[in-house]
C-alpha cells in the first residue's frame, strides 16, 4: 500500500513501514532508543517487532499498566524518571508500540521531554491505527476526565503493520470499527455503505477500509491541524461519547466501556439530536441507529445517570465562552460544526436510545 503524506510526517504500511523505519535510523544519529510499552503490547506485540529493529544502538523497554485508567500525568512521571535514570537525552528516540493509550501518553511523554525528542508511533489496535495515531494528538486523562492534558505534536513518522491486529480480541476489534463507521459518517457516504452488512465484508481486503480510514482522517486534519475548523467533526459522536465513557470510568457500579463502545453510543444519540435538528432524514436515522445496535451491545442507563453524564460535558474540550458545541451529521457524509443542542433534547435521545 502507497504512503499516506500527512502534515510534516509520512504514515507507512505493512512491510513498507520498516523498511523506512530502517531507513530513518540509519540517516539519523540517535543516540539511543527506548521503546515505551504497556503490559498487553510487551507481551503480544514487542516480540514480533524486535526482529525487525536493525540497529546497533541500546535499545530500552519502558513498560506501564495496560488500561485507560493509567493514561495519566502519575504514568508519565515515572517514565520521565525512567528515561532520566537511564540516560535518555535531546538525541533519544521513542518508539510507542501499542493502542491509543500507549500513543497517546507516549507522544505526550517524547514531547515534553527534554522539551521534545524524536517519536515515533507504531499503533496495534484497529482503533490507534485509525484514530489515536493519527493527526498530532498526545495527551493523558485529568482523573476521569478524557485527554484534557495535552499537546498537538506529530511525530517523525507512523507505522501500520495491519499484522498486529491478529494479537487483538474481538470486544477491541469492534470498538476501533466505530471510529472506522464515524470517517464514513461524517465524510464519505459510500465508505459507511461498505459497512451496512458486516457479512458482506471480504476481511482479505480490510487492509483497504482501514487504509481508507486513515486517508479520510488525514484529508481533515491536513486543512485543519490544530482544530479551529473542519478538525471539529472529528468529534461527532465524541461529545456525548466521552461523557457517558468519562462516567462509566469514574463509576464502581458500572462496567468500564471501550472508547469505541462509548462513541457508538454518542453516535446514536447524536444522530438523534440531527435529526430533530432537520439535519437527517428519519430513513438515514433508522438506518445509523439499527446498523450501530446491531454491531454493538445496548448500554443500560439508568434514571441517575442521566443527570452526571451531562454534568460531565462542561469540560468538552470543544466547548466555547462556557457554551457546549455538537459536530453534527447533515445527511450522511456531511457535517455541520458548532452547534448549540438544549439539554431537553438530549434527555430526549437517551430516552429515543432505549427504545
Amino acid at each position: 500500500m502507497q504512503s499516506i503524506q500527512a502534515n510534516n510526517y509520512p504514515i507507512h504500511f505493512n512491510e513498507k513501514a520498516y523498511e523506512a523505519l530502517n531507513n530513518h535510523l540509519k540517516e539519523n544519529k540517535y543516540s539511543n532508543i527506548f521503546i515505551i510499552v504497556d503490559s498487553n503490547t510487551n507481551e503480544f506485540c514487542l516480540p514480533n517487532f524486535l526482529p525487525y529493529l536493525e540497529t546497533d544502538l541500546t535499545i530500552e523497554i519502558i513498560e506501564f499498566e495496560a488500561g485507560e485508567e493509567n493514561k495519566n500525568i502519575d504514568t508519565c512521571v515515572e517514565i520521565w524518571n525512567v528515561l532520566t535514570e537511564l540516560g535518555a537525552d535531546r538525541k533519544t528516540l521513542i518508539i510507542n508500540l501499542g493502542g491509543g493509550v500507549v500513543t497517546d501518553l507516549g507522544g505526550f511523554v517524547s514531547s515534553t521531554f527534554k522539551r521534545g525528542v524524536d517519536f515515533i508511533h507504531i499503533p496495534t489496535t484497529l482503533l490507534s491505527m485509525v484514530d489515536a495515531s493519527v493527526g498530532g494528538k498526545n495527551g493523558v486523562d485529568l482523573g476521569n476526565l478524557k485527554n484534557q492534558i495535552g499537546v498537538i505534536n506529530v511525530p517523525i513518522m507512523v507505522l501500520i503493520d495491519t499484522q498486529y491486529l491478529e494479537t487483538v480480541p474481538q470486544n477491541e476489534m469492534r470498538s476501533g470499527l466505530a471510529e472506522m463507521l464515524k470517517h464514513g459518517l461524517i465524510y464519505d457516504k459510500k465508505y459507511w455503505e461498505q459497512f451496512l452488512d458486516l457479512k458482506e465484508i471480504d476481511f482479505a481486503d480490510f487492509d483497504q477500509l482501514i487504509y481508507r480510514s486513515v486517508e479520510i482522517k488525514n484529508e481533515i486534519v491536513t486543512q485543519d491541524p490544530t482544530e479551529k475548523n473542519i478538525r471539529k467533526s472529528l468529534n461527532f459522536g465524541h461529545t456525548l461519547g466521552h461523557a457517558i465513557e468519562s462516567y462509566f470510568l469514574e463509576n464502581k457500579d458500572k462496567t468500564t466501556l471501550l472508547h469505541g463502545e462509548a462513541i457508538a453510543v454518542g453516535m446514536i444519540l447524536e444522530s438523534y439530536i440531527s435529526l430533530k435538528k432537520d439535519l437527517i432524514s428519519n430513513d438515514e436515522y433508522f438506518e445509523i441507529k439499527s446498523s450501530l445496535k446491531t454491531i454493538y451491545d445496548d448500554i443500560i442507563f439508568d434514571e441517575n445517570d442521566i443527570k452526571p453524564i451531562l454534568e460531565l460535558l462542561i469540560h468538552d474540550k470543544k466547548n466555547e465562552y462556557g457554551a457546549i458545541k455538537f459536530a453534527l451529521i447533515e445527511g450522511i457524509g456531511k457535517i455541520k460544526i458548532n452547534q448549540s443542542v438544549e439539554n431537553e433534547l438530549i434527555l430526549n435521545a437517551f430516552e429515543d436510545y432505549k427504545s
